[in-house]
């Protein structure tokens, strides 16, 4: 099958009450992906919960609940066509114990849409969203100014939160001029696919124009192939079938392969045996694909999310250190020596520990300010030395910087995040 449109993977973040569901709900609705006789049903759902006017968040919700049961491949995500783009919606969850679903969902899109409720304004997570989205390298970004019939579509309001939020956007390193600000209502429709008949002073694009004004993504093709594993099921018929989104490279039926570092630390060989797009099989698949496969050799034990398929002849390496610019976004106190939160890579989670805190850096001007400094704090930029305590899988910015992005949780949320920049691989396990 050849495929018609390029593929954009769009992800919406935002506070657990800004209205994402909802919003997507009513996307999936007015683009047909959602019928109006499920609809009518979800809407009485709705009611009987007690939820009436959720019936749109429902949509989503529904979605997310099977999906955390594992029934088919593809349920985290829901596609539409716009007029350039086959879309790949991800839904990233807003509530703070989500965030590390919400890293894996912002490092795996093209764009983003941030969605901002003006009834509430900027919230504690809006910033951290803000701050994830930059560093795993999502660099076109829409604000979604929602929830605007609750504010009875007041022009003044919507630009003193537009003006908020653009110091916000500013503030992480987005250029403002580059951010589209669509004044929105996920509940009532408006501006979402259709334009608004209740806010003539709004000139912008809608949520469905502004997808297709987004630059058409640069797929790393030419990198070799790397596709960290999100999620691995059994399927019946088929086997083991792990799911992800393959970030660069091309993976074809066929390919000889190695999974890293899999269970024993030293990988596991296959060959990709089908490879599977929103339920039809492709002879290939390219980066920016997320796909489910079946690879010849590799069974259920021997894969798990976090590893990391890639080519036989290039396997990406296994760290037993590494370098990295990071910046401290929200840490309790300081960040020292010895200090072992969580880092989240790509798919994967591995406690990791500050070995040294080589340079403190300007992070606007990239000079540095003080080498080997005690403590780091909020705000600080610094290059720092780290030892997995694990079996970690990485790559430097300068050889794949699809694969070199990082962000520190600790406690439940995000402390920093950051990038790799040199690599000490792990001697080979004989």
């Amino acid at each position: 099958m050849a495929r018609e449109k390029p593929n954009m993977n769009v992800v919406f973040v935002g506070h657990v009450d800004a209205g994402k569901s909802t919003t997507i709900g009513r996307l999936l609705f007015d683009s047909g992906v959602v019928s109006e006789q499920e609809m009518v049903k979800l809407r009485q759902e709705a009611e009987k919960h007690g939820k009436a006017g959720f019936e749109f968040a429902f949509v989503m919700d529904k979605i997310r609940e099977e999906r955390e049961r594992g029934i088919t491949i593809d349920l985290s995500y829901k596609k539409i066509m716009t007029q350039k783009y086959q879309v790949t919606i991800i839904d990233a969850p807003g509530h703070r114990d989500f965030v590390k679903n919400m890293i894996t969902g912002a490092s795996q899109a093209d764009c983003a849409f941030l969605v901002v409720a003006a009834t509430s304004g900027i919230e504690p997570q809006t910033k951290e969203h803000l701050w994830l989205l930059k560093t795993m390298g999502v660099q076109n970004l829409g604000v979604i100014i929602n929830k605007m019939d609750m504010i009875s579509y007041d022009e003044a309001k919507f630009n003193k939160l537009k003006q908020e939020v653009t110091d916000l956007v500013k503030g992480v390193g987005y250029k403002a001029e580059n951010v589209a600000f669509i004044a929105a209502s996920g509940q009532k429709g408006d501006n979402v696919s259709k334009k608004s008949t209740n806010m003539a002073w709004y000139k912008g694009p809608t949520v469905i124009e502004q997808i297709d004004l987004f630059p058409k993504p640069e797929l790393p093709t030419n990198l070799p192939m790397r596709m960290p594993v999100q999620d691995v099921y059994e399927i019946t018929g088929i086997g083991t079938v792990p799911v992800g989104k393959i970030e660069t490279g091309i993976m074809k039926v066929g390919q000889k392969v190695i999974v890293l570092p899999g269970r024993s630390g030293k990988g596991v060989e296959g060959e990709v045996k089908t490879i599977e797009m929103h339920h039809e099989a492709m002879p290939e698949a390219t980066a920016g694909d997320n796909v489910g496969i079946n690879v010849r050799g590799v069974g259920k034990k021997d894969i798990a999310r976090g590893d990391v398929i890639c080519e036989s002849a290039n396997p990406i390496p296994i760290v037993e250190e590494f370098i990295a610019n990071i910046i401290v976004i929200n840490h309790p106190t300081v960040i020292a020596k010895g200090y072992t939160p969580v880092f989240h890579i790509h798919t994967a989670q591995v406690p990791c520990q500050f070995t040294e805190l080589i340079e403190q850096i300007d992070a606007r001007t990239g000079q540095v300010i003080k080498t080997n400094p005690d403590f780091l704090k909020n705000g600080d930029a610094a290059k720092v030395r780290i030892r997995p305590q694990g079996n970690l899988c990485l790559e430097t910015q300068k050889t794949n910087p699809y694969m070199s992005r990082f962000a520190i949780r600790d406690a439940g949320a995000t402390v920093a995040a950051g990038m790799c920049v040199e690599i000490v691989k792990k001697k080979a396990i004989v």
